[in-house]
């Protein structure tokens, strides 16, 4: 090689050396300007969905209650596990929107029923961490042994929806530890059902009820269900209007 070979080598070498390194600042520059914050900020939320009991502040403040970093660099994952961590959220679904917006779709929870008096069931029979004062409207209190939510919600919607067909609404719903069940109607009867045939005997209440209320004026205080044929009825004192 001769020396004129040797010099353009060494400057060709070099010239590539040099785009490299330029390159690679580049890159370096490229990286630090998409992961940064300031450079490319997340300036925007959209927040979509019903809610009741879920406000914008309270979705923002989950959001920001870690860094979110820059519009690239922000993890859509973990700010849906936040958002999805406030008591009244069901679910939630984060998407980023070039230049610099997040939109947020939240579904709430639809409390179903109270729980022992200080949890809630949603619609799914599943329970949720949320405050019961806060619940809009009126739910039934269900009550049973822990770990054991599912079969109560279970008994009370078939019973409930058997009750319905004659305007019947259950207000409360025990379950005790022997699965012995005992609700409470809106009309303020007390219904004893016991731990069989729950959906027979339920039906035996609605076809005597009219016989039942014929017998006398007061009103009902309780319906027991618990015999093979008949039931036991017991009175309140009073006479309807006292």
């Amino acid at each position: 090689m001769t020396k004129k070979q040797r010099y353009e080598f060494l400057a060709g070498l070099s010239a590539f050396i040099i785009i490299l390194l330029g390159l690679a600042v580049g890159c370096v520059w490229l990286y630090q300007t998409l992961v940064d914050e300031q450079q490319l900020p997340i300036t925007g939320v959209i927040i979509q969905g019903e809610r009741t009991y879920t406000t914008n502040a309270d979705v923002v403040k989950a959001i920001v209650a870690e860094p979110t970093g820059s519009f690239f660099a922000a993890d859509s994952d973990a700010i849906r596990q936040r958002v999805e961590g406030l008591p009244w959220v069901y679910s939630a679904s984060v998407r980023k929107e070039w230049p610099s917006t997040l939109r947020i779709y939240v579904v709430e929870q639809e409390p179903l029923a109270i729980w022992n008096k200080e949890q809630l069931l949603n619609s799914s029979g599943e329970l949720f961490a949320a405050d019961p004062s806060y619940v809009v409207g009126t739910v039934p209190e269900l009550e049973g042994p822990e770990g054991d939510a599912d079969e109560v919600v279970f008994q009370f919607q078939r019973i409930q929806a058997l009750l319905a067909q004659g305007d019947h609404h259950i207000i409360r719903f025990a379950m005790t530890d022997r699965f012995a069940v005992q609700l409470w109607l809106e009309s303020g009867i007390e219904l004893r059902l016991g731990r069989e045939a729950r959906l027979e005997r339920t039906q035996r209440f609605m076809d005597l009820l009219p016989t039942i209320r014929a017998e006398s004026e007061r009103d009902i205080a309780y319906v027991d269900l618990r015999y093979d044929t008949g039931v036991a009825v017991g009175w309140h004192n009073t006479q309807p209007g006292e």
